[in-house]
């Protein structure tokens, strides 16, 4: 904040009385050899016109008789400027500048002075407020905290640098965080909604309100509240469930086998007989795979947490018929650079057009390796285990292929009961 110099050969109680308006009638101070000029009079929009600064003065300070330090700053090309000049709680000097004189009449800068001078009588501190605004940061500033810390824990991090800087930034980077309103984070959400699957408009809506929290938690100036809290959450059935059947599931491995990828067959036939996810798949390492014990480690799962998975002899063969490359420790690497795939998005386009399933998911593999073991009579806990989830809760998507399971089995008891030949196999 601005600090204003009063004449030196004043005492402390002078300075005082003067910004209380008790002093009148300044003259130029006989001790600041001739560099100010402080006199008092009622300003009006007549004198602030002509008013002037001689060229040997550094300026000329006209403080108004009727609203106390409210001041008419003049320098010597010309240039005047608006101010409150006040004490503060402490007793320490401020000033506010309302505005240049160019840039507001003289009936706007006296109305803004009034009401300046009653927060000062009410113990407020106006140049302290206007400090603390310019203290709040843009967006662009904490949503940059927010991707640096993100880079430190997130496994998906890339995800969410791309939702901020395409969606998120673009809008709100320029806007100081108090000026974000709930308002206008609901009217944003619905314009997304209009171009973008809801569960992507949840995800801007969680990430966009994470930063506020991670500005709460840090006590960035502006997010004393978070306003993404207020905008409701719209609900949505993000559940889509797809599983194959047998003869899909051949068709799907014959498509692969006529795939320009030569890995692609063995990595959909890896992700159906192990449940496990495409990303711990494509990193896992020759070093980490024990055929003796029949187990896969894959040391740094979604959970944070190693975990074995089970081999069938399945699994086993198709392992020991993956090609080798010197001094290359991936499983299934892309055999052009010898590292994991970074996509699969075109051979796996591909595939599923070619297999006549246009709408399968490389994820679904996973679900359906859940549902063949379920439809075998493995029970859910141990299908949780196999999958590595971490809660019940995530294995009960899968209840109802358990349902299907337990009725076979009474339906076989009831025709056991009644005498029935059971179906021919």
């Amino acid at each position: 904040m601005d600090r204003f110099v009063l004449p030196d050969g004043l005492t402390i109680r002078a300075r005082q009385l003067c910004l209380s308006g008790t002093v009148s009638g300044w003259a130029s101070n006989p001790t600041s050899q001739g560099n100010l000029i402080m006199p008092r009079r009622k300003l009006d929009a007549a004198f602030c016109a002509s008013a002037t600064c001689p060229p040997n003065k550094k300026r000329v300070d006209n403080y108004d008789t009727q609203t106390t330090g409210f001041v008419l700053e003049v320098r010597p090309n010309g240039g005047k400027t608006y101010y409150l000049r006040y004490l503060d709680a402490s007793g320490r000097q401020k000033q506010h500048k309302i505005g240049g004189y160019n840039d507001i009449t003289f009936d706007q800068a006296r109305k803004k002075a009034r009401a300046l001078r009653a927060e000062v009588v009410l113990g407020e501190d106006p140049a302290a407020k206007k400090a603390k605004h310019k203290a709040i940061p843009l967006y662009g500033d904490l949503a940059k905290q927010h991707l640096e810390n993100a880079k430190t824990y997130q496994r998906s991090y890339d995800t969410t640098e791309m939702y901020m800087n395409r969606h998120i930034i673009p809008r709100w980077g320029k806007m100081r965080l108090d000026e974000i309103k709930p308002q206008a984070i609901s009217q944003w959400l619905a314009e997304k909604g209009e171009t973008l699957a809801p569960s992507t408009v949840e995800k801007l809506r969680v990430l966009f309100g994470r930063s506020f929290e991670l500005g709460l938690k840090w006590s960035v100036p502006g997010c004393e509240r978070n306003p993404v809290k207020a905008v409701p959450r719209k609900r949505f059935n993000n559940k889509r469930e797809r599983f194959l059947t047998s003869e899909e599931a051949d068709r799907l491995l014959a498509a692969a086998g006529r795939s320009k990828n030569p890995q692609l067959r063995n990595i959909i036939a890896l992700l159906l007989l192990t449940g496990a996810r495409r990303s711990e798949l494509l990193k896992a390492e020759w070093k980490d795979v024990d055929v003796e014990r029949q187990s896969w480690l894959i040391p740094d799962s979604k959970t944070s947490k190693p975990r074995y998975v089970p081999l069938s002899k399945a699994a086993l063969e198709v392992i020991e018929s993956l090609p080798r490359y010197e001094k290359c420790p991936y499983l299934v690497p892309n055999p052009k650079t010898r590292k994991p795939f970074v996509g699969l998005k075109t051979a796996w386009d591909w595939v599923r057009r070619e297999a006549g399933m246009p709408d399968l998911r490389l994820h679904d593999l996973r679900h359906s390796a859940a549902s063949f073991m379920i439809n075998a009579g493995i029970n859910l806990f141990a299908v949780g285990k196999v999958l590595g989830h971490a809660d019940h809760q995530s294995t009960m998507r899968y209840s109802h292929l358990a349902d299907e399971t337990l009725l076979a089995a009474v339906e076989a008891g009831a025709a056991k009961l009644r005498g029935d030949q059971p179906p021919a196999a």
